[in-house]
């Protein structure tokens, strides 16, 4: 399931956080989060709650405008989740 925050969508002002976590929880399915994705801080702040079941996040204009080093943070969020 793909959770957008539209009021936040291209604004570069963080992800909504609470709003997606509260949905993951009522489901039973991943919860991919877009909508605001700044910076790193906002890769952090999600894989901080990947256990809630959030399973990825769309970064778009934080890309676009350089705000954001997508091989970076993919590196990060491996970093944080244990991965190899």
């Amino acid at each position: 399931m793909i959770y957008t925050d539209i009021g936040r969508d291209g604004m570069l002002t963080g992800i909504n956080i609470d709003a997606t976590v509260k949905l993951a929880r009522a489901l039973t399915i991943p919860v991919i989060a877009s909508g605001g994705l700044s910076d790193m801080a906002d890769v952090e702040r999600l894989c901080a709650v990947e256990d809630e079941g959030i399973d990825g996040v769309i970064c778009g204009r934080s890309i676009y405008t350089g705000a954001l080093d997508f091989a970076a943070a993919q590196a990060r969020a491996d970093e944080l989740n244990g991965a190899p």
